[in-house]
């Protein structure tokens, strides 16, 4: 057992909920973010004010052309191997041979293909690392070895993976339909919580699928959460806080939430008061790419989702029942309400209550 920690340890190969759970996942929702949700952003920003060089197909692939926007979202499977190949700490030739493995991950996966690629692209990264350097003909072994066990770990369980999540966020979503007020609640809570949380909340909606009243559920959670702890820190950490929290991640609280856990009370509550508002009374649908859901105000990226949702529905939107709309001002009048208003109101209320209760000081919202 000795010499297998030793090797692990020589290897860089850390057996870890940190290294997977976190860190993976961090990088692989960047990794989705810099190739779905650009692609997305550009293809939006081509189609709504008529930008040429950002709607015109510049290649063709087995007969479908793609945009600049459209060929970004087409190696997302590719970008996200990369990403969680790069936390890993992947050597250059574990993490040059990881985009065939993503893309293939990917395609195999459909609607589960994030969370298949987060599996196959840690097996085959660390794989990759066992083998790196072990002997004289590197430069052939670490790829093979990296590639043959990503795309037969894809072909194992990316299918199986797809299956499952895609049935479970459909039932996520069927559940908010049919009880959208409870449901509301709970998806809100979770997650906001999640976008706190050092994991991937962007991840977990990709993953799920989340679109529709789940997905605008969940734009409300994270929304409650980045915009109520930047306002209601303000006194402490004014103009820049508030900019780094409710444009950038709440995530910054977390080392001020383990010290005293009861400044999450306000945008908890709050996520619980607003995730009911979205769901029943505006009806707020997120249509857009799924890892929107679960970006809230980050780039205003949770509000580019339900704004592209609107005109142009995602795919995934799109097999789930979504359909192209005008928007009504009551429809803008909720996307603003939920996402701004509400938890900027709300949250510094709330903990209002909880300073004047003595649960929170003075300096606990005060960044590090």
């Amino acid at each position: 057992m000795e010499k297998v920690n030793a090797f692990l340890k020589r290897k860089n190969i850390v057996l870890s909920a940190k290294r997977y759970g976190i860190d993976a996942l961090g990088a692989m929702a960047q990794g989705l973010f810099c190739s779905l949700l650009i692609g997305t952003i550009l293809n939006t920003a081509g189609s709504q004010f008529h930008i040429g060089f950002l709607t015109a197909q510049v290649i063709e692939i087995n007969q479908t052309g793609y945009t600049i926007g459209g060929l970004a979202s087409f190696m997302s499977g590719s970008a996200m191997a990369v990403a969680i190949g790069y936390a890993l700490q992947a050597p250059p030739l574990v993490l040059f041979s990881l985009p065939t493995v993503g893309y293939a991950c990917n395609a195999l996966g459909k609607a589960g293909g994030p969370l298949a690629v987060l599996f196959v692209a840690i097996i085959a990264a660390e794989c990759g690392k066992a083998v790196s350097k072990e002997t004289k003909i590197d430069i052939l072994v670490t790829p093979v070895v990296t590639t043959l066990t990503g795309i037969g770990a894809a072909w194992v369980i990316a299918p199986p993976i797809g299956h499952v999540a895609s049935a479970f966020g459909r039932l996520i979503m069927e559940a908010t339909n049919l009880q959208p007020f409870w449901m509301g609640i709970l998806v809100s809570v979770l997650v906001g919580v999640a976008l706190t949380l050092p994991i991937s909340s962007a991840a977990i909606c990709s993953v799920l699928g989340l679109t529709g009243l789940a997905g605008g559920a969940a734009v409300a959670g994270c929304c409650a959460q980045m915009v109520g702890f930047a306002v209601m820190s303000f006194r402490e950490n004014g103009w820049g806080g508030l900019i780094s929290q409710g444009l950038g991640t709440s995530m910054l609280q977390m080392p001020n939430i383990i010290k005293n856990p009861r400044i999450w009370i306000a945008p908890i509550v709050t996520s619980a008061i607003t995730g009911p508002i979205a769901t029943c009374f505006f009806r707020l649908e997120m249509n857009g790419a799924a890892i929107n859901s679960g970006m809230g105000t980050c780039g205003l990226c949770g509000q580019l989702g339900v704004w592209t949702g609107w005109f142009a529905p995602s795919e995934q939107a799109l097999a789930n029942g979504a359909a192209a709309i005008v928007p009504a001002a009551m429809d803008w009048a909720g996307l603003l309400l939920v996402s701004f208003i509400l938890p900027a109101i709300l949250c510094p209320l709330i903990n209002q209550l909880c300073r004047n209760a003595g649960w929170v000081k003075p300096d606990d919202l005060t960044l590090p």
